[in-house]
């Protein structure tokens, strides 16, 4: 079974982007979630280089967003439980 990075890689051969690039965007986009979401990008139609690199980063600024609210939670989550246990 291929990874979604790999799927997305040979989409992008396909599609006719630069072996380099692929490889270069398959390096970033290495989660299945990343991957995934490039994959719908590209699956869209034949974007310029300079496309695909702009929604790599948005895609890698969504991930980097989700993680930290998830931190935050998971913070705040630890916070209130220390609270209960003081006022206990």
């Amino acid at each position: 079974m291929k990874s979604k990075t790999e799927i997305l890689y040979e989409l992008m051969l396909r599609k006719g982007y630069p072996e380099a690039f692929a490889k270069l965007i398959c390096m970033e986009m290495n989660t299945d979630f990343t991957a995934e979401r490039m994959i719908s990008y590209i699956a869209g139609g034949k974007h310029r280089l300079e496309d695909v690199a702009d929604e790599m980063v948005a895609i890698k600024e969504f991930r980097d967003r989700l993680v930290n609210k998830h931190i935050s939670e998971h913070a705040q989550a630890s916070i209130n439980l220390l609270y209960r246990d003081i006022n206990e």
